[in-house]
């Protein structure tokens, strides 16, 4: 793994997150519901326990607490990788918040040399 000043500048942003984490395969995008959450890609539709969470990102805004996102990575059990973005605080939405709360398989990698 790279971790050389190029990688913890993908770090910073939340869409520069994104970028890296779309070079990675992390491509698709996935919305909250009430039954979950659901691939735009496919329109296929995962419960929690159908998903993994392989890492997640914290940005906070700087200027404005308002600001504040978590970028979580998610992979399906039919190999579906992407991303799922809710704010946090006052403005987090209530169908991811439940929906992560249920997740099992939630990892935070914190190895700076092995992160996604």
């Amino acid at each position: 793994m790279d971790t050389s000043t190029g990688e913890l500048d993908d770090m910073k942003t939340l869409s520069s997150c994104i970028r890296m984490l779309e070079r990675k395969g992390f491509t698709v995008q996935f919305k909250a519901n009430n039954m979950g959450i659901k691939s735009l890609a496919t329109d296929k539709q995962f419960a929690p326990g159908q998903v993994r969470i392989l890492n997640f990102y914290r940005f906070e805004g700087a200027s404005n607490p308002d600001d504040n996102a978590i970028l979580y990575a998610i992979e399906t059990e039919d190999g579906e990788r992407g991303t799922l973005i809710d704010a946090y605080g006052a403005y987090d939405d209530a169908h991811i918040t439940a929906f992560v709360k249920e997740v099992e398989a939630i990892e935070k990698k914190v190895d700076k040399s092995k992160s996604l």
